[in-house]
């Protein structure tokens, strides 16, 4: 079962959910998929096994065959490729390797060269589990092929968390295709629920069963709450705004270990997801 945590925002505690998950449950494989910035590595602590370093495709244009028809920049909706007066200027950051320019190219002037974008680093954690995170390399502008490759390497497990990057964006959306079920993870604030909403909206449309999590859930007002009540999304669970989650958080540890009635919930969670509840 491949299980997406996300949420609509930065800080909103999703890396929190899926670390404390896979402390209760030693058979959860984890992948942190927020590539431009894990950090679940923080608090699980894996010993490096592996690296494997992330390559995308991108074109080249031999100039020598170029007639400068222009086919290249007209299917490019990247602006990755653009058709200069004397030459074909490519921004490869820019590139989605859709091959496209090269299919219309009249001449084959168009060739496809590789490049690192990133890597993976996989290892057991200090809870015994196996974990792969992502990196992408400063100054890119995608991390879409280190997502598909992540979840690409761990496709066969039986049990998977996946620590999606926050929001709406076309990673998340690779982060959480395919999934079988989404923990939408938020708090009590009017921030909260508006791009909570957002959420909701593209697991909707994504077909993917979903429920919530309220991260610190005394510190706002109840309008996350009405608002999963009119939309019959179920709340599976929540945790409150506590100094000592704080404290242990603060110095990279799982809280559940330390406070063991929060391990108590989050067991319940994994129990209500496993269990097939739903919040569409």
């Amino acid at each position: 079962m491949k299980i997406a945590v996300l949420s609509g925002k930065g800080g909103t505690g999703k890396t929190t959910v899926s670390t404390n998950l896979s402390f209760v449950n030693k058979d959860i494989v984890l992948i942190d998929c927020d590539v431009e910035e894990p950090n679940a590595s923080i608090f699980l602590k894996p010993i490096k096994s592996e690296e494997e370093k992330v390559f995308v495709e991108y074109p080249v244009v031999v100039q020598e065959k170029c007639v400068l028809c222009g086919k290249c920049g007209e299917i490019c909706k990247f602006n990755a490729i653009i058709p200069a007066k004397n030459t074909v200027l490519v921004f490869k950051e820019s590139c989605h390797s859709c091959g496209g320019c090269q299919l219309v190219c009249p001449v084959g002037a168009i060739k496809y060269e590789k490049r690192e974008i990133g890597k993976i680093v996989k290892g057991k954690t200090i809870f015994n589990n196996y974990m792969e995170y992502g990196l992408l390399n400063i100054g890119e502008l995608s991390g879409v092929n280190i997502i598909k490759t992540l979840k690409n390497n761990v496709k066969d497990e039986k049990l998977v968390i996946i620590d999606s990057p926050p929001g709406t964006s076309c990673a998340t959306v690779s982060a959480v295709e395919y999934s079988d079920f989404a923990i939408i993870v938020t708090e009590p604030t009017p921030f909260g629920l508006n791009d909570m909403k957002m959420v909701v909206e593209m697991l909707r449309e994504m077909e993917i069963p979903f429920g919530v999590f309220v991260n610190k859930a005394d510190l706002g007002d109840m309008e996350v709450y009405d608002y999963c009540r009119e939309e019959n999304i179920e709340i599976l669970g929540e945790i409150p705004f506590d100094k000592d989650i704080a404290n242990y958080y603060s110095k990279g540890e799982i809280f559940s270990k330390y406070i063991p009635h929060y391990k108590e919930v989050f067991e319940n969670l994994l129990q209500a997801v496993l269990g097939g509840k739903n919040g569409n």
